[in-house]
Order: structure tokens, then sequence, then C-alpha cells
């Protein structure tokens, strides 16, 4: 399997020079993980989507971040700014992904040339022509929402890409969460340790929908999954095979609107 390859499936699956692609892959799907591929896959892969968008598009895919203080959050948030005292900064450059995110995007965030947003909790990567605007201005609190990369991705004919992905883990439905009109939406909130203008650590808080556990109590499958399956069924995606994974191609703007309005249907009552 080779940059070639994966550009050809690519393309014949939809993917246009010039275009704004927000991306979700499993490696392991692909055909390119470890066990089958050997190292390198990421980068074959990484290579054939910058072919495939050209120097016109740009790619973004989210991060999140691997925060070593994270137990802090089992402790109430009056108590966390003494908890964290003396822990390390975080520092937007450097910080891991979350683990979950998986290899495909730590090597995203590696890759010369990629821009990562500053945001520890909706922290995204972008690289081509229209990365430094993606990235721009991205809210502080409720990073998810009006403002946040995820608007622009649908605002500017943005696409999603799903390379044998999981179900549950497209993230611009967090900004459907957002525009959802559902009462009583739970909220939470991250706490860090961030370098201040004068490099001194300083404590900073987040506050946003509860992106972790979800913005409703909901005892059935991930409505994201579910989203996801719904939204398929109405064909309205392009569908194919890159490497040997089932893959899909949504419009970033018809599907949040879709989840959205599946969202109140749904989860409000």
């Amino acid at each position: 399997m080779t940059t070639e390859d994966l550009r050809a499936d690519l393309v014949a699956l939809g993917i246009e020079a010039g275009s704004l692609v927000m991306v979700h892959a499993s490696l392991r799907r692909i055909g390119l993980g470890r066990a089958d591929f050997g190292p390198g896959g990421a980068e074959v892969l990484l290579d054939a989507l910058d072919d495939a968008v050209g120097p016109d598009g740009t790619l973004t895919m989210v991060l999140g971040t691997d925060y070593p203080m994270d137990w802090v959050y089992d402790h109430p948030p009056e108590a966390r700014a003494a908890l964290l005292a003396g822990s390390p900064p975080f520092d937007h450059r450097d910080a891991p992904v979350l683990p979950e995110v998986g290899w495909l995007a730590e090597s995203f965030r590696r890759r010369p040339g990629t821009l990562v947003s500053d945001n520890p909790s909706g922290r995204f990567g972008a690289r081509g022509a229209r990365a430094a605007e993606l990235m721009a201005d991205q809210p502080w609190h409720d990073y998810y929402g009006s403002g946040s990369p995820l608007q622009k991705l649908c605002d500017w004919g943005g696409k999603v890409l799903r390379l044998g992905a999981n179900p549950d883990t497209v993230t611009a439905l967090h900004y459907a969460e957002y525009l959802a009109h559902l009462p009583d939406k739970k909220r939470t909130r991250w706490d860090y340790v961030l370098a201040g203008a004068d490099g001194a650590p300083e404590h900073r808080w987040i506050d946003c929908l509860d992106d972790s556990e979800g913005i409703v109590d909901w005892p059935g499958e991930d409505y994201f999954a579910l989203i996801l399956k719904a939204y398929l069924r109405l064909g309205r995606h392009r569908e194919g095979r890159v490497g040997k994974a089932q893959s899909e191609l949504l419009d970033a703007a018809d599907y949040v609107a879709f989840g959205a309005r599946w969202m109140e249907e749904n989860l409000g009552s």
C-alpha cells in the first residue's frame, strides 16, 4: 500500500483539491497499523491526504491533551487551584495528544507545518492554506461552540472524512450540541496550569458543555454513534474504501444540522 494508492482512493471517495477536511481515521483498519504495515503508516496516510487536498487545501484533526494532572477533576472546582500549585505548566505546542485520539493525530501534530491551537481542552491541529485562519480566535470557554474551528468547518463548506474510525468519534457533533435547543444542558469545568504572559505558571479554568459525559443523561448507546448511523441511512454521504477501511465523506454543515435536530427530537424528552 503506497501513498499514491491511498491518494487515488481518497480522490475516488470525493476528496477534491482545495477542500477543507476534518479527518478521523483508524490506521489499523486502513491496513497501516504496525502489525500489518510496520512503522511509518501514519506518514504514508498523511502524505496521501496532503496530496489529495493539494497546496490550496486544508486538513484538520482534533488533538485533545494528554494532561498529567487530570486527577484533579476528582476534586471540587474550588479546591483545584491549590492542588495544581507547583505542577508544570501546559504547553500547547509540545503536549502530546489525548491517547484515545490515536497515533495518527500525534503524527499530525508533530508534522512540520502543522499549527496547533492553544486551548488545552479543545485543542485542534491544522495544516494547509487556511490553517492559521481556522485556528485563529478560538473561544477559551465553549471552545466547540460559536467561533470555534468546528463552526468554521461548517461555514466554509468543509467535509468530515471517516476512514474506518469508530462511529462515536465525529468531533463536529460537539458543535451540534451547542446548536441544539435543549433544556438544562450539562456543563463542566476544566482546570489547568498554563504559562502566563511573563512565563510564570498561572491557574486558569475553562467552562463548557460536558463533552466527556454528554450534555444530557442518556441511558442508551452513545448518541454520537446513533446519529451517525441514522445519517448514513439517508444516503447523503459518499462512501467507499480507502486502503482496507470502509470510509465515508460527509458534508460537515449538513451533518451538524442533522445532528442538532436529532438531539432535539431524541434527547429533549
